[in-house]
This record gives structure tokens, C-alpha cells and sequence, in this order.
């Protein structure tokens, strides 16, 4: 049996598109150990493979990278392997390195651009770092995955590296049973973003959007490093009994709760080629849920509700316009989404995602 040991820099609990591969290579009888970090509020694990959490000395910043880089590298040279699977670039350099002491071959998934981030477009020195790395190590690869079309085709063009596209698809959801808010919604709509509340993801502009919105709740289901800054607008606009915050949740506990909404958001804005070409798993989450969706006029989005005809594409980002753009969707027959709704949560699920994973693993010597 063949021993596949994946790295992320995350604390696993809530990282759904790893927590996908590793069992469906465990279902492809590999040996599979995933390894991340350990918080002090990391919530206990339950899966069909093993696990193992480092914690660190450091959280953030360089000393974070250089310190965990340094303890998986070590990890990784002593521990029975055949293939070592990274997440990210931040991964990539203990792996890359553990790979090439040992004469093991190496597998990267690219989650997203990391060089692009909007958190690294006004740190110069930081983007050059990791740039470097990425120059050095990706030419060198032989197997890759990533997200998008548009990614794939970007690290193909710069790197002369091929990669597959794995799009973050969830499970098929059947005999579901729907969970309910946290507080009365009285009947009224339900708009709803669940993921990351971070720079760019146009949470704001919906906020502003809101002040033109009766009879619905703007739901914002997950943490990050703006949601003080968004609260404080809400405060501010006096829009706390339209909009609600609701702490970062469990998959399987977000699942039940998805299929409330009546319509679900992805309205990133274009800063810079990583939301450009982002294809967010929540937009794959609303489709899977049923839920007509709203989304930026970026090219891997408005593909997908192209070729799917499951929701609208965002046509303005002036607040009032987004305003009437939602009520249009939410108080009108949204029935004509229903059927498009349901071919498309049969296509675009991992059960049909997860054969591309199958086929590049089974091809590994």
C-alpha cells in the first residue's frame, strides 16, 4: 500500500477540499497522513485517516513560514513515505526539499495564485520572497493540480508546467436534513455569503447595498480580518437588524444551513489575477444547496453561470443597482433556476471532480 503524506498550513478541521482528496485516496487504498497545525481553540478531529497537528511556536508572519518549514521538512525525511502531497506554495519548500533528499516524487495543489493575493500586493518584499520560490521550485514539477482553468493556464504559460484542473466541487448532497439560524429570520429572505470575511470580497459594497433592501437578512456565515471593520459599518449605517454575523462554521454543520438562502453571493472584486481567476468552492456549495447565485463579472464565475444558467452575474457595483439586482432575484419567480439548479448539482459535484485525482495518482511511479 502506498503511503501519501499531504501538508496544509491550516489546522484541517474546516479545509474541505483536502479533507476530499484524502479520502478519496484513502478509497483508492493509499496509506494517507495529513499533516497541519494545532491552535488553541482547534476543534477535535474524526477522520477515516490519520492526522497529525504541529503546533508551532509561531502564527504569523515569517518566523511562522520559516519555523514550520523547517519542522515538516524534518518530518518528512524521517517518516516512511512514497509520495508527498503540497498545498500552496507555502508548503512547497519543505516538500519540495524532502522530496528531492529522499528521491520520492512530489504532487502540488495550487489552491489559488499565492504570489497574487490581495493581502501581498502592497508588500513588495514579502511577494518577491515567495515569487523566487515559486520561480525555483515550480519549473521543476511534474505533478500539478489547481483550481481554475485560468490558473492552470497562467503557471503553464510562465512556467512551461503543466497542470490539471481540480475544481473545488463538493460531495453530492442527498437525504440532507436542513438545519435553521440562529435567530428569527420572520419569513423574510435570506442573502447569504458564507467563507472568508477578507479584503476584496465585496462584502462591503453588499452592506452599503443593504441601506435599499426591506423584508431580508444579509447573512455573513465565517471570520476573518475585516469583520470588525464590517460590523462597525453596519453600526454605523444602523443596519443591525438587516445584517447578521454568524461564527465560521463545521462543513457538515454549513451544509444544513446553505439551502435556507435564496440567493448566494460571490462578488469578489478584481484585485489583482488571484481573484481574477478565483473559482470559490461556496460557489459550487450554493449550486450543490440550490440556491440561485449572484457573482462578479470575473471570467470563471460568469463561465460557470453561463454555461449553467443558475443565477445572474453582477452587473453594477454602485450600491443602489446591486440593491435592485438582488431584489430581482430574491422576490421574483425564482423557480426558472430550479431545473438549471438541479442538472447543474449533478455535474458539478466531486464525485464526477475526484476521477482526475484518481487518474494522476494511479499514473505516479
Amino acid at each position: 500500500m502506498k503511503r501519501i503524506i499531504v501538508s496544509v498550513t491550516n489546522d484541517l478541521a474546516t479545509d474541505q477540499r483536502v479533507h476530499k482528496i484524502c479520502t478519496t485516496l484513502l478509497h483508492q487504498n493509499f496509506e494517507v497522513l495529513l499533516i497541519g497545525r494545532k491552535f488553541k481553540n482547534s476543534k477535535p478531529l474524526n477522520r477515516a485517516y490519520k492526522t497529525y497537528r504541529m503546533r508551532l511556536l509561531f502564527n504569523k508572519g515569517f518566523l511562522f513560514y520559516a519555523e514550520y518549514n523547517m519542522r515538516l521538512f524534518l518530518k518528512l525525511i524521517v517518516l516512511k513515505k512514497k509520495v508527498l502531497l503540497a498545498n500552496d506554495l507555502d508548503t512547497l519548500p519543505a516538500n519540495y526539499l524532502a522530496a528531492l533528499l529522499t528521491n520520492k516524487p512530489i504532487v502540488y495543489d495550487s489552491h489559488e495564485l499565492f504570489t497574487e493575493v490581495p493581502e501581498l500586493i502592497n508588500k513588495p518584499f514579502q511577494k518577491q520572497f515567495w515569487l523566487k520560490i515559486e520561480q525555483f521550485i515550480l519549473p521543476k514539477l511534474q505533478n500539478c493540480y489547481t483550481v481554475s482553468n485560468s490558473i492552470a493556464l497562467y503557471y503553464q504559460k510562465k512556467y512551461n508546467t503543466p497542470f490539471t484542473v481540480v475544481r473545488n466541487v463538493p460531495l453530492t448532497s442527498t437525504h440532507l436534513k436542513i438545519g435553521s439560524l440562529p435567530f428569527k429570520t420572520s419569513g423574510k429572505k435570506i442573502i447569504l455569503y458564507q467563507g472568508v470575511l477578507n479584503k476584496g470580497r465585496g462584502l462591503s459594497l453588499i452592506i452599503d447595498a443593504m441601506q435599499y433592501i426591506n423584508d431580508a437578512f444579509f447573512v455573513m456565515i465565517g471570520d476573518g480580518d475585516i469583520k470588525n471593520i464590517l460590523k462597525q459599518k453596519v453600526a454605523s449605517l444602523n443596519l443591525e437588524k438587516k445584517v447578521v454575523f454568524v461564527p465560521k462554521m463545521l462543513p457538515n454543520d454549513l451544509k444544513k444551513i446553505t439551502p435556507l438562502a435564496n440567493i448566494g453571493l460571490s462578488v469578489e472584486e478584481d484585485l489583482g489575477l488571484n481573484y481574477r481567476y478565483a473559482l470559490p468552492n461556496k460557489l459550487f456549495d450554493y449550486i450543490q444547496a440550490k440556491v440561485p447565485v449572484l457573482v462578479s463579472n470575473l471570467p470563471e464565475m460568469e463561465h460557470i453561470v453561463a454555461t449553467y444558467h443558475v443565477g445572474e452575474v453582477l452587473t453594477s457595483r454602485q450600491a443602489k443597482k446591486v440593491a435592485e439586482q438582488i431584489k430581482r432575484i430574491i422576490f421574483s419567480d425564482t423557480g426558472s433556476y430550479k431545473e438549471s439548479l438541479q442538472e447543474a448539482a449533478k455535474k458539478l459535484c466531486w464525485e464526477k471532480e475526484e476521477l482526475k485525482i484518481i487518474k494522476l495518482f494511479k499514473s505516479l511511479k
